[in-house]
């Protein structure tokens, strides 16, 4: 059914254009209560990560929840996955996130979470959308909802990372360099690793509302690299605005990503006979991890690109371990969505546990070259039945020879068509996408953009 709000994760766009603004959030919080205020829990939590725009729409929702008489523990800025967390051990209702993730601080958005921590179900969706089409109409005075806040938010979660690994491993003799995009983890993941004895150098720890994955974080891991190289630190992780994606930089300042970070956990949960059902990655994930787990007897299956099509496929096999390139990785058989700090976490347990570094757990996976081209797009356009655009597609798979990939999708949060080329050749892959990008930006009338 389509959607009027609500897109893959949620709902997300600039600040103050509808439906990003307070007035929209105001009806949101009423039309949550209405759905999901009537069970046994009448309790609903909200947090957010460090975006300006967040004390605005905290307390519009606040606001909304209240009128349908739902009651309402703010928890603050926290991450993505703690929030998922603590509406799980809170036994709320349902938990509410305010964050657009890795955009800039001129975005935002709403994510919404189950009662049991998960994404909430397509038709809980729509149901909300039917509610906001109809009049707000506020609950008596004796039944609004009430607000409070949450204290111990932040050391309930600490606690929880670091009971995801095995309390007999001490992170103590290694030097961890940690970017927290300036934002939800800026408080938090430097405490997780302080407490488990590492050294640690945090960077981009100081919010002020308008720097959130500003030039850091996981989509910018420049200045990580040449910390972790100035530093002659062990290792470094980079998160993202809300704290649900990572990636990691190792000893030599190499990059690694959420291909093989996934690929690493794999093999750890493999030879500790934790590993159940098949490894979820998505269109986007490298063929070289596809073919280094088959190599390994280790089933692997592709979803759609974005964390609620793996999480889909990851409970229709009953698998345990799922994840994209970008870093956002689900660790099913320890939290109940993508945690960057737990994902991060379980690669520094099998660091500790084989007594090896980084870059040696990453030997077992030899990453295609692959290139992603983001063409804006100026105007919506069908690309699957844009004849130049196709036409192209089968040139560019005819020189791979069965030796690469070719995909085009719509990003799923921003306004852009995703070009990939994938192939054992670098020359061929560069070449080929640049030619595709090159057709596609034709047909949508925009400037490509390198990703």
């Amino acid at each position: 059914m389509a959607r009027k709000y609500f897109g893959t994760d949620g709902i997300r766009g600039r600040v103050g254009e509808h439906p990003i603004d307070a007035e929209f959030m105001l009806k949101l919080g009423w039309a949550t209560g209405q759905v999901l205020g009537s069970g046994a829990s009448t309790r609903v939590v909200i947090g957010k990560d460090t975006r300006i725009s967040g004390y605005m729409f905290e307390s519009a929702l606040e606001a909304g929840l209240s009128a349908s008489g739902v009651d309402i523990r703010l928890l603050g800025p926290m991450p993505t996955p703690a929030i998922a967390y603590l509406t799980r051990t809170l036994h709320a209702c349902a938990g509410i996130v305010i964050s657009a993730s890795h955009n800039p601080h001129h975005d935002n958005g709403i994510k919404f979470f189950s009662a049991q921590g998960t994404k909430l179900p397509d038709e809980v969706e729509a149901a909300i959308e039917e509610e906001l089409d109809r009049p707000m109409v506020t609950v008596s005075s004796e039944r609004l909802g009430k607000a409070e806040r949450m204290d111990d938010a932040r050391g309930r979660y600490i606690e929880f990372c670091k009971s995801t690994i095995p309390s007999r491993i001490s992170l103590g003799g290694l030097k961890v360099v940690i970017d927290c995009a300036n934002g939800a983890t800026y408080h938090v993941a430097p405490s997780v690793l302080v407490e488990m004895g590492a050294d640690v150098v945090a960077i981009n720890v100081e919010p002020d509302g308008l720097n959130i994955n500003a030039n850091c974080g996981s989509t910018n891991p420049g200045l990580l690299r040449e910390r972790v190289l100035e530093e002659g630190a062990d290792l470094g992780i980079a998160l993202d605005g809300d704290g649900d994606r990572v990636i990691m930089v190792d000893h030599r300042g190499e990059l690694v990503d959420g291909d093989e970070l996934l690929f690493i956990i794999a093999l750890s949960r493999q030879e500790n006979n934790q590993l159940f059902g098949p490894v979820i990655g998505t269109l986007m994930t490298n063929l070289g991890m596809e073919h280094a787990l088959q190599a390994r007897n280790i089933a692997f299956e592709r979803a759609r690109v974005g964390d609620r099509y793996v999480m889909e496929l990851l409970q229709k096999h009953e698998g345990v371990l799922g994840g994209e390139s970008s870093g956002h990785i689900i660790c099913l058989d320890r939290t109940s969505t993508g945690d960057g700090m737990v994902s991060a976490l379980q690669v520094l347990a099998t660091m500790v546990q084989k007594q090896v570094s980084l870059h040696e757990l990453k030997q077992g996976m030899t990453k295609y070259p692959q290139l992603m081209i983001n063409v804006p797009l100026a105007r919506r356009i069908d690309i699957d039945g844009c004849e130049p655009v196709q036409s192209a597609v089968r040139e560019v798979e005819a020189r791979l020879n069965g030796k690469g990939r070719v995909l085009l999708r719509p990003s799923g949060t921003e306004p852009l068509i995703r070009v990939m080329v994938e192939g054992e050749d670098h020359a061929l892959v560069d070449e080929q996408a640049r030619y595709l990008a090159a057709v596609v930006e034709q047909a949508v009338g925009a400037r490509i953009e390198s990703a």
